[in-house]
């Protein structure tokens, strides 16, 4: 498994980064990156120390005196630099994960100090999927997935700010799902993380072609979203022009006019 997920990272070019880490405190956490860098401090300065150790499963993995390091068993992936106390290791498997102890001796050969720290070793987040699709009622879905990375986090931003729930129908900003209501636009960002990666993507979403309705028609409230392409509510019907018929009387003349009650309609004969 391990070969296989180092060889995918390697397909993908995927760049490490290094990872740092104080172990100067007793039961300090760390993290490494599988296939990355992992940098250890392990003490302020080696020179000043009559001898120390490094134990990983009991095993003794790095030993020295002062400036002189006396056996390093993986130095054909780390070094120890004795001037600031640092221990890197490359190349990291999970088999480099678990506690580290570091023990410290005087000159009499008595241990004056003992530490510990826990490596944790994570794969990498290498992509990832950003996938939208429109609602019945016109609220957008979207999916944020990613490929690889060992306990995944998730966040949100539109146009450079978190998500609020006044966005938000269901889902919060820290889940890989979310619906978003039917007035939100704009430049989504779904960023994931874990502590040794950071990896994201974006989309330019607009809304699904929803409006919102809120009117009165014949003593009927209606308010609720419709698709505004196929909307028939909240519009006034258009009014019918209405006829007139009248009579209209003449003065007589010598031109004879012969009127007719329908619209108004006059026919004259020109003698």
């Amino acid at each position: 498994m391990e070969a296989v997920i180092g060889l995918l990272l390697m397909l993908l070019g995927f760049s490490h980064g290094v990872e740092t880490c104080d172990g100067r405190q007793d039961g300090a956490q760390c993290y490494g990156a599988l296939g990355g860098t992992v940098v250890l401090q392990l003490m302020d300065n080696a020179s000043e120390i009559f001898r120390y150790q490094l134990l990983s499963n009991r095993t003794v993995i790095l030993a020295g005196r002062k400036n002189q390091i006396l056996s390093n068993l993986i130095e054909n992936r780390s070094s120890f630099t004795p001037i600031n106390g640092t221990f890197r290791i490359n190349n990291l498997s999970w088999t480099d994960g678990g506690e580290y102890s570091l023990e410290i001796f005087d000159s009499n050969g008595q241990r004056s100090e003992q530490r510990t720290l826990n490596l944790t070793i994570q794969a990498p987040v290498s992509s990832v999927l950003l996938v939208s699709e429109c609602l019945s009622q016109g609220e957008m879905r979207v999916s944020c997935s990613s490929e690889g990375g060992d306990s995944p986090q998730y966040s949100w931003t539109l146009d450079g700010h978190t998500l609020t729930d006044a966005q938000l129908l269901s889902g919060k900003n820290e889940s890989n799902n979310i619906t978003l209501k039917q007035d939100v636009s704009g430049q989504l960002v779904c960023s994931v993380r874990n502590n040794v990666s950071s990896v994201s993507k974006k989309e330019k979403i607009s809304t699904c072609g929803f409006i919102f309705i809120n009117c009165t028609i014949n003593m009927t409230h209606i308010s609720q979203w419709v698709l505004e392409a196929n909307n028939t509510l909240c519009i006034e019907p258009a009014t019918t022009p209405t006829m007139i018929t009248d009579t209209v009387s003449v003065p007589s003349s010598d031109v004879p006019w012969y009127i007719s009650e329908c619209k108004l309609t006059l026919l004259q004969w020109i003698y």
